[in-house]
């Protein structure tokens, strides 16, 4: 019997869920039967989540009635449930040729499944349409504050076309990735 969420299903006291406290190990957060696409392989599967972290891929639920489960997904009365069910888990994808002309283009991302964003810019600029770099100190202190919120992680590519060692000094200082 698989772990599920709702109304008359299977995640209650004594049937799928435990009584298993977090202290005894019953992980924060489980995403139900979500396909998982990894590096290794597919496969339908419990997530656990402990911490901010995965810690374990199975199948969840209540080893006191159900056959299976795995230690770490042992699901307990302040355990979150999440539905995975018809959806696919995978790592988020990164795109490392990003010109930041807009800040719909985060949206974009998010919405494709990329989780990361390296390149530059400063707006609807012609440096930025031509290239993918933040040019300066500045430029960058104000795509960091444009950008702070933002559900993606970011990388900012510096102006390394020149002989001037401390401008691009300047530019890492002000927390370019590369160049």
């Amino acid at each position: 019997e698989e772990a599920v969420f709702g109304g008359g299903k299977v995640i209650r006291e004594s049937m799928g869920q435990s009584r298993a406290s977090r202290a005894d190990g019953a992980p924060d957060t489980v995403v139900t039967g979500a396909v998982v696409l990894d590096h290794w392989g597919i496969v339908k599967a419990d997530i656990g989540i402990r911490d901010g972290r995965v810690v374990a891929l199975g199948k969840a639920g209540n080893p006191d009635t159900m056959d299976g489960v795995h230690p770490a997904l042992v699901i307990g009365p302040e355990t979150e449930i999440i539905a995975g069910n018809g959806k696919i888990l995978t790592a988020g994808g990164i795109d490392t040729h990003v010109h930041f002309i807009s800040p719909g283009l985060v949206d974009e991302a998010i919405g494709s499944g990329v989780t990361t964003m390296v390149g530059g810019g400063t707006g609807p600029a012609e440096g930025t349409k031509a290239t993918t770099i933040t040019p300066g100190s500045w430029h960058l202190a104000r795509m960091f504050e444009a950008l702070e919120n933002s559900p993606v992680n970011l990388g900012f590519l510096g102006k390394g076309n020149t002989t001037s060692y401390a401008s691009m000094r300047d530019q890492l200082r002000a927390g370019v990735v590369g160049f």
